[in-house]
């Protein structure tokens, strides 16, 4: 089972290991404040959709962000930009922590984005091009494991935190903490190297920015580009509508205690970890476009029965651990299958835009979810926007072409072929 990663070289291992913890790290940073929302509304007594605000200008700048990481990836290096995206992350969140108001916390949440998104971008395109394509699916989707683990430690800094130091020091705490990512660029320094694809494809005379991502709208490539943004927007709208308002659903509409919430997303977290590792092997062995239509429909039926059936809070905790498994584990193809629809000259490009712009348009839903809230119960909210979102998703599929097993030095011949498809 774990063959591939034993056959993995020294630079195809170091590479994989700087972009689990670059990941690991973005969602520690990431999930501090779904943590903090609820205590948030009570010191400062903003409205649910104010809150819902500051989720969605995080993912929103993020999703600029991506795009721009992208665009300097190709144009500066994979692995150069994603030393930068870590700190420019890791230096906002920890700004947070000294806010005194909503409109500093909403600028720093903000600004954090940028970096957020732009380390998915560098980080996706590097691990996609260095590792081969008979185990891509299965290291990016561990990368993407990566996630868990960051939001793992960020349920049990909550839960150790909060029971520890009183509500208006411990949401600043959580902060803080978020400067810590920054070590990690000292190991990307020291260990890892541009992909000998991005070396190749960057010989000669520097293509500019701005030529570069006008060619992602061209014909060759741009029916492409949008079917890729629609299947991004379903996967991220989903998943941002539940992570961004669970725990603040379950403290305040089922009024579960500090140490039941974070047991309850605990199980939640258990499960997208190992959706991810499930999803990842299943990529490589059935196909990319399969796994995101098995994880998808599975997702909605779980998302249906987490919110809209009347169940108890036992049965909650049971079910939280499936809908984690499958709204997770549709991260898992995205980053082979972005890497595999776009030749190396605008791949960062074209797979920053992609993503990102879905992560935009998906970023809306944590703040429609808030609104929404006004009118119908927080949990039915949640509900309709997370079954929304994957009803896109399962559209895109249909579209998209299978890529599993594409040799990436013989995409730009492939695409230049079926370009218009």
């Amino acid at each position: 089972m774990f063959d591939w990663f034993r056959d993995l070289t020294n630079s195809e291992r170091r590479t994989l290991w700087s972009c689990f913890g670059g990941w690991a790290l973005d969602a520690l940073d990431l999930q501090i404040y779904s943590f903090t929302i609820a205590t948030l509304i009570g010191l400062w007594g903003i409205t649910k959709t104010q809150a819902g605000e500051l989720g969605t200008v995080t993912l929103l700048l993020s999703s600029l962000g991506g795009w721009i990481s992208g665009m300097l990836c190709d144009r500066f290096g994979r692995v150069r930009i994603l030393q930068y995206t870590i700190a420019f992350f890791a230096f906002f969140t920890f700004l947070s922590g000294f806010a005194q108001n909503f409109t500093q916390l909403f600028i720093c949440r903000g600004l954090q984005g940028i970096g957020f998104g732009g380390e998915w971008a560098a980080g996706s395109v590097l691990i996609g091009e260095i590792i081969r394509k008979e185990c891509r699916g299965r290291a990016v989707g561990t990368v993407q494991s990566g996630f868990a683990i960051g939001w793992g430690t960020a349920a049990i800094l909550y839960t150790v935190i909060f029971s520890l130091l009183r509500p208006e020091r411990a949401w600043r705490v959580m902060f803080w903490i978020g400067i810590l990512p920054a070590l990690l660029i000292f190991y990307v320094r020291r260990y890892v190297r541009e992909p000998e694809l991005f070396n190749l494809a960057s010989k000669g005379k520097p293509e500019s920015m701005g030529r570069r991502l006008f060619a992602i709208f061209t014909p060759q490539y741009l029916p492409t580009l949008l079917k890729a943004v629609l299947l991004t927007t379903g996967t991220q709208g989903g998943y941002y509508a539940v992570a961004t308002w669970l725990p603040t659903y379950l403290k305040m509409s089922r009024n579960l205690s500090v140490f039941s919430t974070g047991a309850y997303l605990f199980v939640l977290i258990m499960g997208a970890f190992f959706g991810f590792i499930i999803a990842a092997y299943l990529a490589d062995y059935i196909g990319r476009r399969p796994t995101f239509f098995l994880f998808a429909i599975c997702a909605a039926v779980m998302a249906f029965a987490y919110m809209f059936l009347p169940i108890s809070n036992r049965t909650m905790l049971v079910l939280g651990f499936p809908l984690g498994l499958f709204a997770n584990g549709l991260y898992s193809p995205m980053g082979p299958f972005l890497s595999e629809l776009f030749p190396t000259r605008v791949r960062a490009t074209a797979q920053g835009f992609a993503y990102n712009a879905g992560r935009a348009i998906g970023a809306l839903f944590p703040m429609l979810v808030g609104v929404l809230s006004a009118h119908l119960p927080l949990g039915k909210a949640i509900g309709i926007f997370t079954l929304a979102s994957y009803a896109l998703l399962i559209v895109a599929c249909f579209m998209l072409p299978e890529t599993k097993g594409r040799e990436l030095v013989d995409l730009e011949k492939s695409q230049s072929e079926t370009g218009s498809r």
